[in-house]
């Protein structure tokens, strides 16, 4: 670690639970994130502050006045600019030593199978059950750690599916893709400002956690935020044998 990394990171090279040594890790790791608009911005801000080492931050979106609302990675001045491109700029701005590689496209099939095999952790921040299944499913495959987050009017979700432990469970566990739910979207919506703050802000916290080898994460936990009452509720759920997924019946 050079001089300049001793002192930009030095207020976590002073937590006892992580110092050098975990700040280290973080910065040879490789995180893949999935979106860059409500979620997506405040976790790859802290994903970048933090150091680590490489962020492919994937969006096949432009920027658009409406997104300037909560989606902080970009600015008045970047509307109508690909959003990996303008988070790009955002992200190298506030840590130009670490590498940020945007890539404006929807990922699916070969190509999401890659981007995930090639990272060392996940962060899904996108706004659709397809392709939180798709993220998921190529995250069993390669047992890559995932961390998942949504965020609706008031209220707002996380969890970790650790997928490199064999009794882990998966995203299709929880929210079975063959299950009648309802697809909702800000746009139609709505989405309050600050509670994507929160909830992204989390998906970093679980993602640097995870590449630092540190404390405890939500695997197996899902929290649940009402931003109107600021009440959480944790719910526990374990893998789900017949899951087709990561299951006896996906294997």
């Amino acid at each position: 670690m050079t001089d300049e990394q001793l002192l930009r990171y030095s207020r976590h090279i002073l937590l006892d639970k992580l110092g050098i040594e975990g700040q280290e890790r973080i910065l040879d790791t490789h995180a893949l994130v999935i979106g860059a608009g409500g979620l997506g911005s405040p976790a790859a801000l802290y994903l970048a502050s933090a150091g680590i080492g490489k962020i492919t931050l994937v969006d096949d979106d432009s920027v658009d006045f409406t997104n300037l609302q909560r989606q902080i990675l970009h600015t008045q001045a970047r509307v109508g600019m690909a959003k990996a491109e303008s988070g790009r700029q955002a992200l190298q701005a506030i840590n130009p030593e670490i590498a940020i590689v945007p890539l404006q496209q929807r990922l699916a099939g070969d190509t999401l199978a890659a981007q995930v095999a090639s990272a060392d952790l996940v962060l899904d921040c996108t706004d659709n059950f397809a392709t939180r299944h798709a993220i998921n499913r190529a995250c069993v495959q390669y047992k890559k750690p995932l961390v998942s987050g949504a965020a609706i009017r008031f209220d707002g979700q996380i969890s970790v599916y650790d997928l490199r432990r064999s009794d882990a469970p998966c995203y299709h566990c929880l929210f079975p893709e063959a299950a009648d739910i309802e697809e909702v979207r800000c746009a139609v919506l709505g989405v309050f400002a600050p509670l994507t703050g929160i909830i992204g802000a989390m998906q970093a916290a679980e993602a640097l956690k995870l590449a630092a080898g540190i404390g405890e994460s939500l695997a197996g936990r899902l929290l649940l935020l009402d931003a109107l009452s600021m009440e959480w509720r944790s719910v526990r759920f374990g893998k789900d044998p017949a899951c087709s997924v990561c299951g006896a019946a996906g294997a």
